[in-house]
């Protein structure tokens, strides 16, 4: 026991008198997330034998402490890892520590020299602003003989200009004299390169080594600065045309450190969650009040409310994307051979084999994954209540093949950006109905009747009458079918009535009051429906939505 104790006392000794070894990590593969990214880096530090305090510098402003995994070689062990943003005033907290006190004394040093040359160059300001108002109380004298005035503009010249020359000396040797300052604060001298952003962030490690050497140390650690979205580019030439598909991604990261030629995977996958199972306890039933369903995937087909087939042309948020620098291969064609995709139960990889820079700016970064022909079946639908014009609709079937994640899309038919759609892969249905924008060349128009409308007052009733008119139009020179969609109201108060009363064989769902009605088109050719439906309720009662 007390050559274990006193083998401790000497290990802890030797320690912390030694000076730290400092080296630089070098991001070289990330694995970004949903919402974190595994940042996996490299560094070099030359150590001697025995124990040792590694600092390496560079890494992420934050990270996960706990997840921080050091690859080493066998002769090289890893005590203990601390990850800190202010390494001066958490580990070298020591003042009889040699390497600190070298550190602060220098700091006075600099600081008195800034303060000395500060003085210096306000003097020599001083003077210059004197020698100005003098210049001019002097010329501005009568009577002075030529060489007078000659011997004074020759002074003025001479001692302005040293006055000058000063003071661009003394600027120049306060900003070297901050700079020195600013590495001595930091207890670091790194040199920037190609402008490659360096973090605060510092990983400490104490190690044992059993041969003194140069060691090469493998770091990865995850942290929750970074974060990446799917969006897709929709291009169709055509209805006779499958969808050209580019499949996207947005990075973005925050991290603190810039990635330079680094190897990037992209993972639906959500790390660092809860990973306790979970158990099932008592499910009791009890009232609250009724919340609206929203299913994005349903919207286009089962909603008369709102946006119209999930396309938001109007004041759409524009993403402030960049797009980062690839590295390619020259013998591979297209962006497909080099992105691999795997799945499993959990998530959909993205391994891309192209070394790529992301900076740590907070912009969103465009990193292109994957080009897919997606065969669409193309048909046309219209809301005319809510939008007097039609929509064209791309069904994709078995979609389930192409790995497709959630995300925004933009739209590109025939050459012309139409606006944005969404893809949400995650529903029920054989079928992925996509938005393809507005088609201008189906007219749709709806109107009332007005003979076939009106108003009766019945002993103590009013009974209102709608009917409405829709007109289509097939102005394209090949034949569309189109789902045309209205309603009438449905009562839930027992003292009012509805009725509907023309549906010109639509599909009629009681329970929604939602009319639907598939037609085909020829070129050129026009159809009509109609649409009409009764209200009665007392009429000293207004109904506030009719």
């Amino acid at each position: 026991m007390k050559r274990a104790f006193l083998w401790l006392v000497l290990l802890s000794g030797a320690l912390f008198a030694q000076k730290p070894a400092f080296t630089s990590a070098k991001p070289t593969a990330a694995t970004v997330y949903f919402n974190a990214a595994e940042i996996t880096q490299r560094a070099t530090v030359t150590l001697p034998a025995g124990t040792s305090e590694v600092v390496v510098k560079n890494v992420a402003d934050y990270l996960y402490e706990s997840t921080v995994q050091i690859g080493a070689p066998s002769t090289l062990t890893v005590l203990s890892v601390q990850f800190t943003n202010n390494y001066i005033s958490e580990f070298e907290v020591d003042e009889s520590s040699p390497a600190l006190k070298k550190v602060r004394d220098s700091i006075i040093i600099v600081q008195k020299e800034l303060e000395k040359n500060r003085t210096l160059r306000v003097a020599e300001q001083n003077t210059l602003q004197m020698l100005d108002k003098a210049s001019q109380q002097y010329g501005s004298q009568t009577g002075l003989s030529v060489a007078e005035l000659t011997k004074m503009v020759d002074y003025y010249k001479v001692k302005r200009n040293e006055c000058a020359l000063a003071i661009n000396t003394f600027n120049e040797k306060e900003q070297k004299l901050n700079e020195r300052l600013t590495d001595l604060n930091g207890r670091l001298t790194v040199t920037e390169k190609n402008t490659e952003k360096t973090s605060s962030g510092k990983l400490v490690l104490q190690v044992m080594n059993d041969v003194a050497g140069p060691v090469e140390l493998n770091i990865t650690y995850l942290t929750n600065n970074a974060s990446w979205t799917p969006f897709y580019d929709l291009r169709a030439e055509g209805t006779a045309q499958p969808i050209d598909m580019l499949y996207k991604a947005q990075v973005v990261q925050n991290t603190g450190i810039d990635w330079k030629k680094v190897k990037l995977t992209l993972s639906s996958g959500t790390p660092n969650q809860n990973s306790q199972a979970p158990l099932l306890s008592a499910w009791l039933l009890r009232f609250g009040q009724a919340m609206m369903g929203y299913n994005n995937s349903n919207r286009v087909m089962n909603t008369l409310q709102g946006k119209v087939a999930g396309v938001n042309v109007e004041a759409a948020e524009e993403l402030e994307e960049v797009v980062v620098a690839g590295y390619g291969i020259r013998d591979k064609q297209g962006i497909d051979d080099f992105t691999s995709i795997s799945e499993n139960q959990l998530a959909v990889t993205f391994d891309i084999d192209i070394p790529y820079d992301i900076l740590s700016n907070g912009k969103r970064h465009s990193v292109t994954l994957k080009e897919i022909k997606l065969p669409a079946t193309y048909r046309h639908y219209s809301v005319p209540k809510v939008e007097k014009e039609a929509f064209l609709l791309a069904e994709l079937s078995d979609y389930s093949k192409y790995n497709l994640l959630r995300g925004e899309a933009n739209i590109i038919f025939d050459g012309m950006y139409i606006g944005k759609t969404y893809i949400d892969p995650n529903q029920v249905t054989d079928t992925l109905n996509l938005s393809m924008g507005r088609d201008k060349k189906i007219s749709v128009k709806r109107e009332k009747i007005v003979d076939k409308s009106g108003t009766k007052f019945l002993s103590g009733f009013k009974e209102q009458t709608f009917t409405y008119e829709i007109t289509i139009r097939n102005n394209k020179k090949d034949a569309v079918e189109i789902m045309v969609k209205d309603q009438y109201p449905i009562s839930t108060d027992k003292e009012i009535e509805a009725e509907l009363l023309q549906s010109d064989k639509a599909t009629v769902n009681a329970e929604t009051g939602i009319l639907t009605w598939q037609l085909k088109l020829a070129p050129g050719e026009t159809k009509k429906v109609r649409i009409s439906y009764r209200v009665k309720y007392p009429k000293d009662k207004v109904i506030d939505n009719l």
